[in-house]
């Protein structure tokens, strides 16, 4: 690299770094607002989000940005620079490409009705209040209708907030796996319903103290190798992963007395994301592409962990032992093979978050076709409720009691997170294909899961996906690891075998 490259490069790091400052502010803002924050100063707390926010938009946008993309990318310069740095280059004209549409001024009044609406969402939903809610949701998605205006619409209007969470995904690509997904799995949830070898339930009727709660989830953290030094674990209404930096890498549960199962696998879930984050090369540090490539490819670790992972006979033969110390009593006289079966049962449920690996998949599309209806067919926000509960009936046969349960459930929409659902199942499939794989390449993984021994697991992980961050696009990971394509087959066939085996089919 010529000492002028060299030089701009320099500058460069550093202009990116100090916008890495802002968003770390920002990011420690809106864990402390999801952690237990005061109330009252939740819409003070917000406006300085959306000031944050802003001044680290108008860095992204600036002319001194613009003057660092316009010198590195050229021909002559770029062929100075090794590929990860050429990635970061074109990784930050993407974003400087979309972001300079968006005038400063509304993207400040978006980030502070986002954060104050996440907030609030807590209570509308405690209160199944989704009149009180609608206003914030109302004006969400105008404002999401209106940057898919300055952007310009792709395929659809749709397609472009899917673009903002998986680069390069189209509904009518959606439509197709998610089609041969559907056709796959009804037909096995329909022989399981009529199935008489349904596993008994030993995890209901009880109370599991949150504090005993807490110690077994931190245990399991600390087994599948979550760096605490590195991160945290709180409580919050709705569990999440959030980054502050590659040292602070911090995850939240939430402790429901009567199920420990919720716990213990958003736990699970939420460390999956965390092991990415903490995982990746530390040569990326400060930079744009320190972060999951997309969140398809983030949720197929969460799920990777939590299920493929904490939802294994393997996994429980080994710490079935553990969970019956926490709750001797709840626990008493159940095996672990009952344990597994438990954790393990099908059946059409309410809530999104503690659905079975199966009809898991059918909350996903439910969401994404709502989403659709919103932004591609002008479904209205105050008909959201009406066409939700419509879909539950239509798609697991049953009908939410309230708005809590039903169309509240999820804090997405208030964060102005649409397009981001389908990831979950994307990372469904993404991460059937990644243990397809690993098997294939770590004959042992079952033994190692008995042992207790995830250190080759999560090595194989960060060499193959961890390590790159966002310098290598989704299509790309999945390709390089497995040798093909998305192929929504191996999520099919893995739930085949895992459920004909346990229903006896």
């Amino acid at each position: 690299m010529k000492q002028e490259t060299a030089d701009k490069w320099k500058l460069y790091v550093d202009f990116l770094r100090k916008i890495k400052s802002y968003e770390e502010a920002v990011a420690l803002m809106h864990w402390d607002l999801r952690t237990g924050a005061p109330r009252k100063g939740a819409a003070a707390r917000s406006e300085t989000i959306g000031l944050m926010s802003t001044e680290a938009f108008k860095l992204q946008t600036s002319g001194q940005m613009n003057d660092f993309l316009k010198y590195f990318n050229t021909p002559e310069v770029m062929s100075e620079l090794d590929e990860t740095s050429r990635r970061m280059i074109l990784n930050s004209q993407e974003d400087y490409d979309n972001s300079v549409k968006i005038p400063p001024e509304k993207y400040r009044e978006y980030a502070e009705l986002t954060a104050h609406a996440e907030t609030l969402w807590e209570d509308f939903k405690e209160n199944n209040d989704f009149n009180g809610f609608e206003p914030y949701l109302t004006k969400i998605v105008a404002m999401n209708q209106e940057f898919i205006d300055y952007w310009g619409p792709k395929e659809t209007r749709y397609d472009t907030l899917l673009n903002l969470y998986e680069p390069e995904l189209t509904a009518e690509k959606l439509d197709q796996v998610f089609g041969q997904l559907r056709d796959r799995l009804v037909p096995l949830v329909d022989a399981i319903a009529a199935s008489p070898n349904k596993p008994a339930n030993p995890l209901l009727n009880k109370t599991y103290p949150a504090n005993e709660q807490e110690k077994f989830g931190k245990f399991l953290l600390n087994e599948i190798g979550y760096d605490f030094e590195a991160g945290r674990v709180d409580e919050s209404v709705h569990p999440f992963e959030i980054t502050l930096n590659q040292g602070d890498v911090r995850i939240t549960t939430q402790y429901l007395l009567n199920d420990v199962a919720s716990a213990v696998f958003s736990s699970l879930h939420e460390g999956g994301h965390a092991l990415y984050e903490q995982n990746i090369s530390p040569d990326l540090a400060g930079t744009p592409l320190s972060q999951g490539t997309s969140m398809g490819i983030h949720e197929s670790q969460s799920r990777f962990w939590e299920n493929f992972i904490g939802r294994s006979r393997s996994f429980w033969e080994k710490y079935y032992g553990a969970l019956q110390q926490h709750f001797p009593e709840q626990f008493k006289g159940v095996t672990a093979e009952d344990f597994y079966r438990a954790i393990n049962t099908v059946e059409n449920s309410l809530i999104r978050i503690e659905a079975d690996e199966l009809t898991y998949n059918l909350h996903v599309i439910i969401r994404y076709e709502i989403e659709k209806m919103i932004f591609n067919e002008g479904l209205k926000v105050s008909e959201l409720p009406k066409v939700w509960n419509e879909k539950y009936e239509a798609y697991l046969g049953i009908t939410p009691p309230n708005d809590g349960v039903g169309v509240l459930q999820d804090v997405h929409w208030s964060g102005g997170s649409f397009g981001y659902f389908p990831s979950y199942a994307l990372g469904n499939m993404y991460a059937a294909q990644f243990a397809h794989t690993i098997r294939k390449e770590i004959p042992e993984f079952d033994n190692l899961l008995k042992e207790g021994n995830f250190t080759p697991i999560r090595e194989w992980l960060t060499d193959k996906i961890y390590k790159y961050g966002k310098s290598l696009k989704p299509a790309e990971i999945i390709e390089r690891v497995t040798g093909e394509e998305l192929n929504p087959n191996y999520l099919a066939d893995y739930l085949e075998q895992k459920y004909k085996e346990i229903y006896g089919l």
